[in-house]
């Protein structure tokens, strides 16, 4: 990358795009562009929002390779034996995995209920309430936090394990990224963290202290970074299998369709034909990929409402390169 290129990519980052606080681009696997913003270090972790959906969408996919799950057929109700479920409750009742993954769950309600989910005392319960209703699955409506709470909640249950630890043990490590647990006190403490906190690395737990699979993990743009080439590589780091490949290539490819956009398994499928796909998350975090020029590109965002959306920077400034 030339300087020119450098500099007026760094220009429209400071008119633009003022909350960006990191990013890698990675061509062929290596380095071509990394910098920071406002005082941001290489190894200060930002909250990458919904990223973490698409994270854990690979953690699905080593749980079932290594047989803690036995595929997303699954009915949701088979790793909670002792839920109850109501009287004429029958939509619940047929909820896969799938559904959970490509977000084509059917729910009680129009708008999500954030803040009564968040005061309950069991999310994974209180998002197991909510599930189900009077339509069938099948048809994509985005959840943004309580559909993939309740994988949280399978994954644990499957593996009789924390969902960080087992995200340590199998994809964490392995590439070089730490993480602790995240715990809050108090919904007041929850959203302060959420809106100001700048470098906490970890991962945030509900009462029971399951991690979330929504939002709630803390990664530096290099962790990113990382993730990225690892999807872009197969599953493959360093010669090692870490996520099955056949679960990436299933994950990034369309399973459902919101407008103009199509949906993987918690991946955003932006191109097909080209095989670019992306995590994406509020405040403008991203994790793109675009396989046929072999580029990742890691975003990582303060949080800010209504940001800018990052794919035209990476199309008209990265991209194109």
């Amino acid at each position: 990358m030339n300087q020119e290129r450098i500099a007026a990519l760094e220009k429209t980052i400071e008119t633009e795009y003022g909350n960006i606080a990191g990013m890698v681009v990675l061509r062929e696997g290596k380095v071509e562009y990394e910098n920071y913003f406002h005082g941001f270090a290489p190894d200060d972790a930002v909250h990458v929002a919904s990223v973490t959906k698409s994270i854990f969408s690979g953690l699905i996919g080593i749980a079932i390779d290594k047989g803690y799950i036995k595929g997303v057929n699954q009915r949701v109700l088979d790793f909670f034996p002792g839920y109850t479920v109501q009287p004429g409750e029958k939509m619940i009742q047929h909820v896969k995995i799938e559904h959970l993954l490509t977000m084509t769950a059917p729910y009680k309600f129009d708008s999500e209920p954030f803040e009564a989910f968040f005061a309950s005392r069991n999310w994974v319960e209180a998002a197991l309430d909510l599930l189900g209703g009077e339509e069938s699955a099948g048809t994509f409506r985005y959840s943004p936090i309580i559909g993939a709470h309740i994988l949280s909640g399978i994954l644990v249950n499957a593996t009789g394990q924390s969902v960080l630890d087992f995200a340590s043990k199998n994809l964490f490590s392995p590439l070089g990224i730490h993480a602790q647990n995240v715990v809050f006190h108090s919904l007041e403490e929850q959203i302060a963290w959420y809106e100001k906190d700048r470098h906490t690395r970890g991962w945030v737990v509900d009462p029971q202290g399951i991690n979330t699979a929504s939002w709630g993990l803390t990664l530096a743009p290099m962790d990113m970074a990382k993730l990225g080439q690892l999807y872009l590589d197969g599953g493959m780091w360093e010669g090692k299998r870490i996520v099955p490949a056949h679960w990436i290539d299933e994950s990034t490819k369309p399973h459902a369709k919101w407008g103009e956009l199509s949906y993987g398994c918690l991946w955003w499928i932006l191109d097909e034909k080209e095989r670019i796909y992306a995590a994406l998350g509020d405040g403008g975090n991203a994790i793109y990929i675009n396989a046929k020029k072999n580029l990742v590109v890691a975003i990582a965002s303060l949080f800010t409402p209504d940001a800018k959306d990052r794919l035209e920077l990476i199309r008209a400034h990265i991209e194109r390169w």
